[in-house]
């Protein structure tokens, strides 16, 4: 498997337009795909995940925004950062417990 390209957002946003643009000029909207992909140096498929996005960020496609993703992202890791420091309380709770019950004159 090839390392993954990193491409400018202003590469991205002109890769989608021109897919918007000129997706009449074409067979259908994954022919436009592969004809922009092939000019600007991508695969097809991952201008298909670029407009597929685009177009939920703009409402013509169901599913999570990308700014929603990244609030959903944000949230997740804060619940896992929590449900960790939960556990270590947990853990630290007993061990206080059991220490002064031991410590307790019989």
């Amino acid at each position: 498997m090839g390392r993954a390209k990193k491409y400018s957002p202003e590469v991205r946003e002109r890769a989608v337009r021109l897919v918007f643009e000129h997706e009449r000029e074409h067979e259908s909207q994954w022919a436009a795909m592969r004809s922009i992909a092939e000019k600007i140096g991508c695969t097809a498929e991952t201008l298909r995940h670029w407009v597929r996005q685009a177009e939920r960020d703009t409402g013509r496609r169901p599913g999570l925004t990308t700014e929603e993703r990244e609030r959903l992202k944000t949230l997740e890791r804060e619940n896992r950062e929590l449900k960790r420091t939960n556990e270590i309380l947990r853990k630290a709770s007993v061990f206080f417990a059991q220490a002064e019950l031991d410590r307790r004159p019989k």
